[in-house]
């Protein structure tokens, strides 16, 4: 099982590395692949609980968000106020009476599996159109300069690898003091580790960019924070569903949800983190 997680793990870097370096839409299709089957996973733990939410309905205005935030992401944020009331509208007239969990459970589908990654979405298409040099709006570095949505996202996907190797190889060599009962593999050194580690690659990607050191620490501060209680929050979902892995689908790592938790906080974050604390700084 070691070794099946670790080739899983290769394969989906190098895909990762690639997606993310090319950008535009096929950057958008991978995202609209994990969203759709991050948020069948969700509603599959949702339904072990008696719950029944507006599964079809709300994996279809997800996917419009997501298109939404490549072809025009300042309507992004209407879409989700509109795609939540249709929800709503579709759950009050269905045949049985829906609950509120019902209708929480279709809004915080809607929330955390669609809307939060449509950032990333977002923040690689900044300055994209001014360097694609590819079909689809693709890019391909071929010398000079890279787009700053790029060089932020891998720099954000930096520090969410650091965050969680630092934090499991620390925590298993060393880890003593359980974090939480949600996760009880989780150590207070593990965490404690990660986010240093975190920070130190926000720092070394901060000097690439020519920020402030301590800017990159921040962003690396603040995506070890998020990228951690992504994960918790996935865990307690896990937990009071009554299962170990949200899915099968990765071999040796279990579902999208298990692999991708970490990113959905950390998504806006750094959107926010580039488009207004950078620009104040100069």
């Amino acid at each position: 099982m070691p070794w099946i997680r670790i080739c899983s793990g290769a394969v989906a870097l190098v895909l990762a590395l690639v997606w993310v370096t090319v950008g535009g839409w096929l950057f958008t299709a991978g995202v609209s692949a994990m969203v759709l089957l991050g948020q069948r996973e969700y509603f599959e733990l949702a339904q072990r609980k008696g719950i029944l939410p507006a599964t079809k309905t709300t994996l279809l205005v997800s996917q419009i968000l997501i298109i939404t935030a490549t072809v025009a992401p300042q309507y992004t944020d209407a879409v989700l106020a509109l795609g939540g009331s249709w929800i709503c509208f579709y759950l009050l007239f269905q045949p049985k009476l829906a609950t509120i969990a019902d209708i929480a459970t279709s809004i915080l589908g809607l929330f955390y599996g669609g809307y939060l990654p449509s950032f990333w979405v977002r923040l690689r298409g900044l300055e994209q159109p001014n360097f694609t040099n590819l079909p689809l709006l693709g890019f391909w570095p071929q010398g000079g300069a890279w787009p700053l949505g790029l060089n932020v996202t891998l720099l954000t996907f930096s520090c969410i690898w650091a965050s969680d190797i630092g934090a499991y190889f620390f925590g298993r060599a060393f880890g003593k003091t359980q974090l939480s009962e949600i996760s009880p593999k989780k150590t207070v050194e593990g965490a404690v580790f990660g986010v240093c580690a975190s920070m130190v690659v926000g720092a070394v990607g901060a000097w690439k960019l020519t920020w402030p050191g301590w800017l990159g620490m921040l962003l690396g501060l603040m995506t070890g924070i998020a990228s951690l209680l992504g994960d918790l929050t996935e865990s307690m979902m896990k937990r009071d569903a009554g299962v170990k892995d949200s899915g099968q689908l990765i071999p040796g790592h279990g579902g999208i949800l298990d692999r991708a938790d970490s990113y959905v906080f950390t998504a806006p974050l750094a959107y926010y983190f580039v488009t207004l604390l950078v620009p104040l700084v100069g």
